[in-house]
Parts: structure tokens; C-alpha cells; sequence
């Protein structure tokens, strides 16, 4: 399996700044794959420690740090012996130790010379619960699922990825249904590497979702493990709420809809909380199309989604046969279901700010706007070809913006004033415009 983010990780090793590394992502998103495959790929030695439930590091790190017998403490650990200019040293889940992760610091400062990456997939709620952080002294990468780029690439698909690549939209249109199949197939897996794998193994569509229900009891059980035990039971209840919340025509969050009377000071921890977890995306409302973007956000109104598209139609119990064949009972949450899968590939796809945009007066709402270059870009989601825009019209005319996008199961076409990118092409946005 093939995951982009290998790429950063090459331009980090040969960065002449480079610090040590942390990787933050959800959990079995595929960060210690890609720690041990980035390390057997470029590396003549790969040391690797796991501090999970591990007493002798904890041990090796309590007293005041000393590289040498840190040094020395890491290759008996690991068993390598490690040299400066041949060893990737993979510290995982450090987060279970923050006296490690304070470490980071004198790496940084004092062995600059070592290759230091680590991981953690509670790393975000650590860094909030007063966890020492060597801010300044580390790089981040982050890590999300497969995107629809990489799932095409894990199933052998490499000429179709090519040509996507490449924006080929001659070649993209002789193979447009094709493109579609393995598009609504991501809808089905999505992007999680084990849920992937075992469907490229065993082709089973049963086991796909038994492997998605496994992860999400899984991230229930972090709730109850790792949250406040005050806080669990709002944290639950919002995350089973998100397909309910992105099931109605304006997806704008609402507290009520989680349990009757709620309020935000009741949840606004919850919602940090699944955030700091990486489970969740929250993009919040402009309503204006200045730059930038960020400086008019309005945080009191905003959209949840799930970090995998694949996640959010197991929790909504679509089967196959619906999503793959189509059903008028799946159309109305066909809409969610194309959102999230859009709102994830400019997220794994790009490092834009994502925003949405409502009028004031609530009637118009566009789906998506994010600055590319010097242009703000809406971006209108479509999960049919029904192509009516009459919020993206309208958005245009009181703001003039001059490159504008609908994304949907339509063919790539440029208009005067608007560009139509195919959904399977959405991840490839910035390349298009520009």
C-alpha cells in the first residue's frame, strides 16, 4: 500500500532544518506502517520503540534527561545499534510517556544530528491536558485515511490514477463509468488502511463492515478509557449524532438535535475533545468572501464531519447493494454522503483552510469556500447531475469572485464563469484552477 505522505517525510529527512518529527492522526490511520516503512525504504537501520504500556521507558525518561544513557536505553530497547547518520528512530504512541515527548526538545537542540520520527494517536488530547510540549523544537506531519488517489493506487488501478493525475479529461471521459464504480466503492470502504486491505484481500463487502464496526467500538472505547468520565457520555452522544446532523438539507451543527435542551457549554468540550482525537472535522461558516478567510469566521456556526467517508455510511448502516446500485431510499442522505467524501479529499488532498458560506438571511449556502492562491473558490457538492446552482449564482453575483467550482457526477467542463470538476477529481482542485 502507497500513501503520499512518504513524500513529505523524504523532504523532511532531507531537510538541512530538521527537527524531530511528530505525526499526528486518528487512530489506525496507518501511522506506525508508515514509520516502519519509511524507515526500512531510507534508512540502513530502523530502531523502533513502542511506549505503550512500557514501564522501562517510562523508567529511562523519569529521571533528568542525559542523551548518552537515553542513547543507550534506546538501543537495548530496540536492539539496533544507532548511528546518526544511518538509523530512523520510531518512537510510538510517546504521548503514554510526556517526559519523552519533552525530550524532543534536547534532540532538537543538542543531537540535532539524530533522525527522531514518533507518533501518538491521543497526541492532541496530551498536548491539552498540560502535557510539557517542546513547542518550537518538533515538526508535524499529519495523517488521515487513504483518499480516493491512494485507494485507486492500493487496488491497482495505476493507469486510471495516471491519468486523473494528469488531468487527462479526454482519457478521463472514455473512462468516466468507470471512475464512477470505484468512486462509489470508496463511498462503501473508504479510506481506512485495514478496512482496505481486507477488501482487496478477500473482495468481501460483510467483512468490510465488520472491520468498520470493530474501529468505531474501538474509538468508543477510547471515549470511556482516556475522556473525563464526566465527559463521556456528551462525547458518545455527539459523535453517534454527526450522520443525523449531516442528514438534514442545512448541515449547520445543532445542539438540540444531540439531546433536548443541549446547550454549547455542555458539549463545546466534547466536540475538542473528538477533534484533539482526530475523529472529527469541524469547518465553520463565513459570511462574507474577504481575505482572508480565517479572519471572519463565525465559530458559533459550523459543520461536523467524520475523518473517513466509509466510517460515516457504516454509522448510517447504508448496505451495499443500496450505495453500489443505487435506491431512492438512499437519495436523501446521498447528499451527506458526497459531502463528507468532499470535505475529506480537500482535507487529505490539500493544505487549504476549508470554510462554508451561508447569506445572511440563511437562503443561500454554499457547501465549501477556501482561498486558492489570491482567489477565494467556492465549491458547490453535487451528488447527481442534477445541476441546478442557484446558491453558487447567487454567491457569485454579490461577491464577483472569478473562479468558481461545482463538484458532481458530471463530466470536467469550463464555462464562463464556472468550472465543473468530476467528484473522482475533486482531490486534484488545486491543479485544475491554477
Amino acid at each position: 500500500m502507497y500513501r503520499e505522505k512518504i513524500n513529505d517525510l523524504k523532504k523532511w529527512k532531507e531537510s538541512k532544518n530538521r527537527k524531530p518529527l511528530i505525526i499526528r492522526g486518528a487512530r489506525q490511520v496507518g501511522k506506525t506502517w508508515l514509520m516502519q516503512e519509511f524507515g526500512k525504504k531510507y534508512y540502513e537501520k530502523c530502531a523502533y520503540i513502542n511506549f505503550d504500556d512500557n514501564e522501562k521507558m517510562r523508567n529511562l525518561f523519569e529521571e533528568e534527561f542525559n542523551l548518552e544513557k537515553v542513547l543507550i536505553g534506546l538501543k537495548i530497547e530496540s536492539g539496533v545499534d544507532i548511528e546518526p547518520e544511518n538509523t530512523l528512530i520510531i518512537l510510538d504512541e510517546i504521548q503514554e510517556t510526556p517526559k519523552a515527548l519533552k525530550a524532543l526538545k534536547y534532540f532538537c537542540e543538542n543531537a540535532r544530528e539524530y533522525h527522531i520520527v514518533s507518533a501518538g494517536s491521543l497526541l492532541g488530547i496530551a498536548m491539552h491536558n498540560g502535557t510539557s510540549f517542546p513547542v518550537g523544537k518538533v515538526d508535524f506531519l499529519d495523517l488521515m485515511p487513504l483518499n480516493f488517489f491512494e485507494f485507486l493506487e492500493a487496488l491497482g488501478k495505476n493507469e486510471l490514477l495516471k491519468i486523473l493525475k494528469n488531468n487527462d479529461f479526454d482519457m478521463i471521459n472514455v473512462f468516466d463509468s468507470k471512475l464512477k464504480e470505484y468512486l462509489k466503492l470508496y463511498y462503501y470502504i473508504g479510506g481506512m488502511p485495514e478496512v482496505v486491505s481486507a477488501y482487496i484481500e478477500n473482495k468481501s463487502f460483510i467483512e468490510v463492515r465488520e472491520i468498520q464496526k470493530k474501529l468505531l467500538e474501538g474509538y468508543e472505547q477510547d471515549f470511556s478509557k482516556h475522556a473525563p468520565s464526566n465527559i463521556v457520555p456528551r462525547i458518545r452522544k455527539l459523535w453517534n449524532n454527526i450522520p443525523t446532523q449531516l442528514a438534514k438539507e442545512n448541515k449547520k451543527f445543532i445542539y438540540g438535535l444531540v439531546s433536548e435542551g443541549a446547550r454549547a457549554r455542555e458539549y463545546e468540550i466534547a466536540i475538542t475533545w473528538l477533534i484533539d482525537c482526530g475523529l472529527i472535522y469541524q469547518i465553520n461558516r463565513v459570511n462574507t468572501s474577504k481575505i482572508p478567510l480565517s479572519a471572519y469566521q463565525d465559530f458559533s456556526a459550523f459543520k461536523l464531519y467524520l475523518l473517513d467517508v466509509g466510517l460515516l455510511s457504516a454509522m448510517a448502516r447504508i448496505d451495499a447493494k443500496t450505495l453500489l446500485e443505487g435506491n431512492k431510499v438512499f437519495e436523501e442522505f446521498k447528499g451527506s454522503l458526497t459531502e463528507q467524501y468532499v470535505l475529506c479529499q480537500l482535507k487529505q488532498c490539500t493544505d487549504l483552510d476549508i470554510f462554508y458560506w451561508t447569506s445572511d438571511s440563511g437562503i443561500a449556502e454554499i457547501d465549501f469556500i477556501t482561498q486558492i492562491g489570491t482567489n477565494n473558490v467556492p465549491i458547490e457538492v453535487k451528488s447527481s447531475e442534477n445541476l441546478q446552482s442557484k446558491s453558487l449564482k447567487t454567491f457569485v453575483e454579490k461577491y464577483n469572485t472569478k473562479i468558481n467550482v461545482r463538484t458532481s457526477m458530471s463530466r470536467y467542463r469550463k464555462e464562463d464563469w464556472l468550472i465543473n470538476i468530476p467528484l473522482y477529481n475533486i482531490g486534484n482542485i488545486e491543479k485544475i484552477v491554477e
